[in-house]
């Protein structure tokens, strides 16, 4: 392997947290919960009898790339976190952060979460009303959800095979990491190689299962969409790489060439979006069988959903490693809090939206309060809870 220069050693060494990147983590978790507290009220979800098409347009754009992003970057500290310390222990603490949250949530918070379901839709008299009785159905019957917590067991699986790789062949990852350190200078090429794995990893998963297949074992909370599976995996192995060699040196140094051809990675990103509009538009208008699109249309539509995710896996970090200096008061306020944020804002959320379906609020109003409630109420609870030491080593 070739020897990595000095400056890469020193940087390799140095403290792994990068405000930039830590931003673009907290953003996304920010669109995580906008998703959620829009998503009600628009004509995919279903449910609340208040809509507003916009809202439909904010769940099309954040489910068609923030998942895989989340991938992505929490890929970016593996390789260093697995050299300081080894596998065992690198595996050892990433059951602590994400394994005990994720059993937490599936037992104790999604209950709580999803109880006002429960209430919505059983009439009075026709069965137990006392939580504990639905907590032990939900366990035992089922539907037993795991909210947004599904994202931790993958995650957690994912850092397994990653630490597996690590101890087998511990020349992989900074070979991957070589190559992607090689187009840091040539951030084009580097883009229109990740559009081809992602094209790759997405596309025949798509046609073969659809965007609606879930998979999950039985009755146990493990789901995962089976369409995004090897995308996933594609992307949080792109961010290994990605972070193997050197972050502040390499292709997402804050200024790099990545970080300056911010409009360009946007302009692609905005073009890919448009294309998911008009076949969207085109499903609904054009198409004579909704439930069952032809062939060009799914193949066109998992080309432009792949092609989005990428440019959008590059525009993010982009932005924010060119505008690094910038005051950025509401994410860098959220930072510590980003993680235990996602962990609870579901029963904050549920809660809100139950209280506020009967009133004939419009649908923004609606949002506004969940929105805000839910932000605000699980913010302030991590807050709280992070002055446990033992809990604040997990969130």
């Amino acid at each position: 392997m070739p020897r990595k220069p000095e400056e890469i050693d020193q940087a390799i060494m140095a403290p792994a947290r990068i405000v930039p990147l830590d931003r673009a983590r907290t953003f996304i978790i920010l669109l995580v919960l906008l998703h959620h507290s829009v998503i009600n009220y628009t004509w995919f979800g279903h449910g609340d009898p208040m809509r507003w098409l916009g809202f439909d347009l904010v769940v099309l754009f954040n489910d068609s790339f923030f998942m895989a992003f989340m991938f992505f970057i929490s890929g970016l500290f593996v390789r260093d976190s697995l050299m300081r310390k080894g596998s065992a222990i690198f595996l050892r603490d990433r059951a602590w952060r994400l394994g005990v949250p994720f059993l937490i949530s599936i037992f104790v918070l999604m209950p709580i979460a999803y109880y006002p379901t429960f209430l919505r839709y059983h009439l009075p008299g026709t069965t137990d009303f006392n939580f504990l009785h639905f907590w032990w159905r939900t366990l035992t019957v089922g539907p037993w959800p795991s909210g947004p917590a599904w994202f931790l067991w993958v995650l957690l699986a994912l850092d397994a095979i990653a630490a597996a790789v690590w101890s087998m062949t511990p020349r992989g990852i900074p070979a991957l990491g070589q190559l992607i350190f090689a187009a840091r200078k040539r951030p084009s090429m580097a883009f229109g190689i990740f559009l081809m794995v992602s094209i790759a990893a997405y596309l025949p998963m798509h046609l073969a299962f659809g965007d609606t297949s879930w998979l999950e074992p039985g009755r146990i909370p493990l789901p995962i969409q089976t369409s995004r599976i090897l995308l996933y995996l594609a992307y949080f192995f792109a961010g290994v790489g990605v972070g193997a060699i050197s972050l502040k040196l390499g292709l997402l140094a804050e200024n790099g060439e990545l970080a300056r051809r911010w409009p360009v990675w946007l302009a692609f990103a905005s073009a890919f979006y448009v294309a998911i509009l008009i076949l969207v538009y085109a499903h609904h208008n054009w198409v004579a069988d909704f439930n069952s699109p032809p062939l060009w249309w799914r193949t066109a539509y998992g080309l432009a959903f792949a092609m989005f995710s990428a440019a959008m896996t590059f525009t993010v970090p982009a932005i924010f490693l060119r505008f690094a200096r910038s005051s950025l008061w509401l994410l860098d306020a959220m930072r510590p809090s980003a993680y235990g944020i996602y962990l609870l804002h579901f029963i904050f959320l549920i809660w809100l939206q139950y209280i506020v379906y009967d009133p004939a609020f419009p649908a923004f109003v609606k949002f506004a309060i969940v929105f805000t409630g839910t932000l605000s109420m699980s913010w302030a609870l991590t807050v709280l809870l992070r002055k446990i030491p033992t809990v604040a080593r997990a969130i």
